[in-house]
């Protein structure tokens, strides 16, 4: 029988998805000062919900609120919040699909207005211009020790508050992303060194989890398929710590790429390692990350989940009618038009909404000869406020703005963050 995006998918835990169609994880800015989850976030997941996604995956909720994202940020560190975290979880599966929270240290990619001294698994910078991360310090054995337990504690918190599964991550150049980098990792203890010990955090993390919640429970981890830097984390290197994960019993395994020194998982090319953005037959079948998920179909059977480009119905159901993965992962559509997928299944349209090429903002719009990183990078803050802005206005009860400006949005963005900092201050 063809794989479609209505077809039911059972995890090798147990828990049946009742379709092949996810909302990926999108970072919301809607906690209080005390980063703690709010009634905008009950509105917002409450309209993904019943937006007819088999499955939602939360923004990333930090283990740590030393080390944020961004100001707006869940956090589960000592600071209260578990009622609102249960009501976020019963408005976010009232449509009947799962809910997982998304599990995230920053690590050194900690914004320097939030704190001028992040941590990672060695005292190497992250190389961008203008400056927004500072120097890390190099995490001790007890501090990483510390780390686990922070992961573990909200894991048990995400179950006991009613989500239905997590998800690890670790892409991006986050903390877990920065302890797999041979180019971020230059430690010479279990924590570094070979492939072996530099994903040695990650894979005790899935082992402690896993004791903790129970054999039912649906654990996710989010991996680059690579960082696209050269001496960075390959996609030979990947594939093996896939194979790891899949021995260790994770759930789904979510293919992303790139870090914020080379922002693959926007879309746009690299150097080093080839980014797959760029590639003839990504662009013909869409998503980014596609003829990665196949390569590791050869290696590995663990359930696959890609993000990133998918925009065509027919797009969507060849690569699951080839086994090219199983779970379709769609992000900034969905910032917008929040019932998409109910849309897809319904048949009521065939193809997910292209705002970036109406607005001149995101992936795609700089072309390949264009290599100024630092035009790139102001490219794509455009567009992150405008689709941020949108998760705001349907935090406080608006309907989103698709007719507006990508300048209006950036602004709104801004003063959004510019609040929260202020009430991280004021806590």
């Amino acid at each position: 029988m063809t794989t479609t995006i209505a077809s039911p998918m059972t995890l090798p835990c147990g828990v049946t998805l009742p379709n092949r169609l996810a909302k990926a994880a999108l970072t919301e800015g809607l906690s209080d000062g005390q980063n703690r989850a709010t009634e905008a976030h009950q509105r917002l997941y409450r309209a993904w919900s019943e937006g007819g996604a088999g499955l939602v995956i939360t923004g990333n909720v930090q283990v740590d609120r030393r080390y944020l994202e961004r100001p707006g940020n869940i956090a589960i560190d000592n600071n209260g919040g578990e009622e609102a975290l249960a009501a976020l979880a019963h408005a976010g599966t009232v449509g009947g699909n799962q809910l997982w929270m998304q599990l995230s240290h920053a690590g050194r990619q900690t914004i320097r207005y939030l704190n001028a001294e992040p941590v990672g698994p060695s005292a190497v910078p992250v190389k961008l211009p203008g400056g927004a991360f500072g120097k890390p310090r190099a995490l001790s054995e007890s501090d990483i020790e510390g780390v686990i337990e922070r992961f573990v504690r909200a894991a048990a918190v995400a179950q006991q508050t009613g989500f239905t599964g997590v998800q690890l991550h670790a892409a991006h150049g986050y903390l877990l992303s920065e302890f797999l980098s041979p180019k971020a990792n230059l430690r010479s203890d279990q924590w570094g060194g070979s492939l072996e010990n530099r994903a040695r955090l990650l894979l005790t993390l899935v082992r402690e989890i896993r004791t903790r919640v129970g054999p039912a429970f649906p654990i996710c981890v989010k991996l680059n398929s690579a960082d696209f830097q050269k001496g960075g984390f390959s996609h030979e290197d990947s594939q093996q710590v896939a194979q790891w994960l899949q021995e260790a019993g994770v759930d789904l395994l979510e293919i992303s790429g790139g870090t914020y020194e080379q922002l693959s998982f926007f879309g746009t090319g690299a150097e080093g390692d080839k980014a797959p953005a760029k590639a003839q037959s990504t662009l013909a079948r869409e998503a980014y990350f596609l003829d990665y998920a196949e390569r590791l179909r050869q290696v590995c059977r663990i359930p696959l989940m890609v993000t990133g480009g998918f925009r065509s119905l027919a797009g969507m159901n060849q690569a699951l009618a080839e086994d090219a993965l199983d779970l379709i992962g769609l992000g900034r559509p969905m910032c917008v038009q929040t019932d998409l997928p109910k849309r897809l299944l319904a048949g009521q349209c065939t193809e997910a909404p292209r705002y970036e090429e109406r607005l001149n903002i995101g992936p795609g719009v700089l072309g390949p000869a264009s290599s100024i990183n630092r035009i790139r990078n102001f490219n794509h803050m455009y567009a992150q406020g405008w689709y941020c802005v949108q998760l705001l206005r349907i935090g406080r009860g608006q309907a989103p703005d698709p007719a507006m400006g990508p300048l209006r949005g950036m602004m709104g963005y801004l003063r959004n963050e510019w609040r929260g900092v202020r009430a991280l201050q004021d806590r």
